[in-house]
Parts: C-alpha cells; sequence; structure tokens
C-alpha cells in the first residue's frame, strides 16, 4: 500500500509523511536514476576507447610516410 503525503510516516515519528521521509525517498530515486545514466555514459566511453585501442587495421598512409606495422607508427 502507497503513503499518501497527509498520512502519518511510517517511520514512526509521527509526523506527517511530506515533512519527514518524502524528501528522502524523493533524493534517492533522483540519485539512482542519475547513476544509471552516468554509468551507462562511462561504459560506453570505455568500450568506444577500447574498439579503437584494438583496431588492427592499417591507417591511409600519410603524404612522404611509411607505416611500419612492427612499431605500429609512422616512418
Amino acid at each position: 500500500m502507497r503513503v499518501g503525503r497527509n498520512d502519518p510516516c511510517p517511520c514512526g515519528s509521527r509526523k506527517k509523511y511530506k515533512q519527514c521521509c518524502e524528501k528522502k525517498a524523493r533524493s534517492s530515486r533522483g540519485s539512482t536514476a542519475l547513476m544509471v545514466v552516468v554509468g551507462a555514459i562511462v561504459i560506453g566511453g570505455l568500450a568506444a576507447a577500447f574498439s579503437r585501442w584494438n583496431d588492427d587495421s592499417v591507417p591511409a598512409s600519410a603524404p612522404g610516410r611509411v607505416w611500419s606495422p612492427e612499431h605500429g607508427h609512422y616512418h
């Protein structure tokens, strides 16, 4: 059963729910959603960085330079 804003707080403080625990419940939901979003962004960034780092394709040659596969850079 859901507690109404004007009902007594279930924590036993004898205050109304809106003046006691409602703010705590709202802030915990908001911070959880924020942490999920930030976590998804971090995981996406790490996945993109790893896929670029792990890319074994040889890049297009630069003018006047030769790609060295042994060293992994231009000479």
